[in-house]
């Protein structure tokens, strides 16, 4: 049903490590598109996630990082550990640099691996839909919704399974930020959408950045679904009250650690009470400031839970 979409950076795997008995108690089915060099962190990730019998979509050609160019060494890992485990698979990314020929090569090639094809920019849906043929029924297709209108999905209405991704987050600096805004309203309209699933990129965003410069402004975002809004789902950006310098992250994390406990001791905050909720507590506690990778990854652990808890 939930797809959510991550770029397998550090953090991120460790969200899915930690989210592996909830992805999987949910059916939830992680997207990764590797983008580090080193495979270790993402080979640990679907081992948690095979201990748990979840499921996960690896995929096989990215388009961003180091594996750009060749992703030999993530078919590799797949053939050589996990193929055999039914709930990793391959996921086969077309960009607007592909051609039918391309998508059908990577698909011959991962053919044993149930292969999921997830559209990114491709431009020949309809021959590719024909070209599958009676297969066509046998295989499953995401759609980032940016690239993907309905036209364009209808080609593929026979297949096994349709998910559409829609990226809620909308990337801006951290001091022009509101306090809140919409995220998405798909996790209750994808039947709408005449999908089986749906899926978003967390509180990170499409947009890949490499790296990040200083923070000038510390940002904590957090999602919540509001009953009495027809339960849309909204994002708070709590952003520090410095914006205008470099330095300080810890003490700019505070200010916005501020501003959420204060939200939340609100009583109407909607945010779901999550396991990372409470680390949020106890770190306004304690006045710690774990890092700003680990404030992601607590965003991330409670975006899922939020879902888990909403679908459940």
């Amino acid at each position: 049903m939930y797809h959510p979409y991550f770029r397998g950076k550090q953090f991120e795997l460790i969200t899915i490590r930690e989210m592996a008995p909830l992805l999987a108690k949910s059916n939830f089915v992680p997207i990764i598109e590797p983008v580090r060099e080193a495979l270790k962190g993402l080979e640990r990730t679907l081992t948690e996630i095979c201990k748990v019998d979840g499921k996960a979509i690896v995929i096989v050609n990215p388009f961003h990082g180091d594996h750009a160019e060749d992703g030999v060494s993530i078919s590799a890992l797949l053939k050589g550990g996990f193929l055999d485990k039914g709930g990793i698979t391959a996921g086969i990314l077309l960009q607007n640099d592909m051609g039918t020929n391309d998508a059908l090569a990577c698909y011959e090639a991962h053919k044993d691996h149930h292969p999921t094809f997830i559209h990114a920019g491709f431009t020949e849906a309809k021959a590719l839909a024909e070209v599958l043929g009676e297969a066509l029924s046998d295989t499953n297709h995401v759609f980032f919704e940016k690239h993907c209108h309905k036209l364009y999905r209808k080609h593929f209405k026979g297949a096994a399974k349709r998910v559409l991704l829609r990226d809620g987050f909308q990337r801006r600096r951290n001091a022009d930020h509101p306090p809140i805004e919409l995220f998405s309203d798909l996790h209750v309209t994808y039947e709408e959408e005449d999908m089986d699933g749906f899926g978003d990129f967390l509180i990170v965003g499409d947009d890949y950045v490499e790296g990040g410069g200083p923070a000038y402004a510390v940002a904590i975002h957090l999602t919540f679904i509001d009953p009495d809004k027809d339960e849309v789902m909204y994002i708070y950006h709590f952003v520090s009250t410095t914006k205008d310098t470099p330095t300080d992250p810890a003490g700019k994390f505070a200010q916005a650690l501020s501003k959420l406990i204060q939200q939340l001791d609100g009583g109407t905050s909607h945010l779901f009470y999550s396991s990372a909720i409470k680390e949020f507590r106890d770190l306004h506690e304690k006045g710690h400031f774990p890092g700003l990778g680990y404030v992601k990854k607590l965003s991330m652990n409670h975006h899922i839970e939020t879902l888990a808890d909403f679908l459940a």
